[in-house]
């Protein structure tokens, strides 16, 4: 409006935080998702699997319903590191399918409309700005992993008592730490790849051929070479290292714990860099 019409007053509402402002390109993202069915029937999915579990454990503790199906023993399974382990490397799974269909999406559009400047222009870092991006990948995937886990355990808890809990307290340490390792495994590779491939199809094929590739290339390097050494590229193997040592099972790798941390820490901070060449306020054109 005109200056001279003297008409105009301040805001004067509720200003938001300075520490959340990142979270509204979070809230704007998953108005976007929302509205797609595929991701609505992906998640629904990717919870079929809990619901059994969670089924199963009820009727593995009724023991007048195992006799109705003349079921020969007291229990229908053992709850112990292997069901665990199963568990979550399901979900596990599921998670990394619907980052490869969310994650293309989150930074391309943003880097192909060279609409950058105008985020950085306003009080928003750059850290900020991933960070409200990669939220998304986090709350989402959370609600497929460590959420599911976390209810198995405590609905075991409540059938089999606390004592039970107490002892295999280690099973429900290793579905968070696993579960967090991987979310932020798949979030920032899945950033990364979306700023540096630009097209959303070819984003979501690359990142399901990049997991796939390092599973191929440590499989090969183990069958020629007679060595590990190529599962330390391979993200999945690492992520099954750590849950294996929580649950008390073996794995096809003789790879370290520590190893293992150290190889994941190195593939996060090379996202990271990977996101700090694309992610900028400015764009040089040659």
């Amino acid at each position: 409006m005109a200056v001279y019409k003297r008409s105009y007053s301040s805001y004067e509402g509720a200003l938001t935080p300075r520490w959340s402002r990142f979270l509204i390109l979070t809230r704007y993202s998953y108005q976007g998702l929302r509205q797609s069915r595929i991701l609505t029937w992906m998640f629904l999915l990717s919870l079929i699997f809990p619901v059994l579990v969670i089924a199963t454990l009820y009727l593995n503790h009724n023991v007048r319903l195992l006799s109705l199906l003349q079921f020969h023993g007291d229990h229908l399974l053992t709850v112990n590191g292997k069901f665990f382990m199963g568990l979550m490397s399901t979900q596990s799974f599921c998670a990394f399918l619907m980052t490869a269909f969310i994650g293309p999406g989150l930074v391309s559009p943003d880097l192909t409309n060279n609409a950058l400047p105008l985020y950085f222009c306003r009080p928003l870092s750059r850290t900020e700005y991933v960070l409200g991006r990669a939220c998304v990948l986090l709350f989402l995937l959370s609600f497929v992993t460590w959420v599911p886990g976390i209810l198995v355990f405590g609905v075991e808890t409540s059938l089999s008592g606390t004592t039970w809990a107490w002892d295999n307290l280690n099973y429900a340490t290793g579905v968070i730490v696993g579960s967090w390792l991987w979310i932020s495994v798949l979030t920032l590779l899945a950033l990364a790849l979306s700023a540096w491939v630009r097209w959303k199809i070819v984003a979501g094929g690359l990142l399901l051929g990049v997991m796939f590739a390092t599973t191929a290339f440590a499989a090969a390097v183990e069958g020629i070479l007679r060595t590990n050494a190529g599962f330390y590229l391979d993200p999945a193997a690492l992520v099954a290292v750590i849950y294996a040592r929580f649950f008390d099972t073996r794995v096809h790798t003789d790879i370290e714990v520590p190893g293992a941390c150290l190889a994941l820490v190195l593939i996060c901070a090379f996202c990271v860099w990977l996101l700090s060449r694309k992610i900028r306020a400015f764009q040089v054109v040659r």
